[in-house]
């Protein structure tokens, strides 16, 4: 099967935006580690917060799947995939920083 060259684009794209999401991803881990190396309620509570995030959005995720809210071809529902997220991984490097 041979890409044309906006589908060739379209991926690149899309591993340039998983790239910056990994990068954006590990530096909540270092937040979050560094936040429960100091102990206390605040470890425990974002712990909590923590599962509760990944449970919720992977329900949203394969619910938005099953339902066809993902898109029709996989180009565009991993696009959607990378976009929630990169807003919950932004939102928790604002927040923990």
């Amino acid at each position: 099967m041979m890409f044309t060259n906006d589908a060739y684009r379209r991926w690149l794209n899309l591993g340039f935006d998983a790239w910056v999401l990994g990068v954006e991803a590990s530096t909540v881990i270092a937040l979050r580690a560094s936040k429960a190396a100091m102990g206390g309620d605040a470890d425990g509570r974002e712990a909590r917060r923590m599962i509760n995030e990944k449970v919720t959005a992977a329900i949203e995720l394969q619910t938005a799947f099953l339902t066809g809210r993902l898109g029709t071809d996989p180009a565009s529902a991993t696009k959607r995939v990378v976009r929630k997220y990169t807003r919950k991984v932004r939102a928790n490097r604002r927040r923990l920083s």
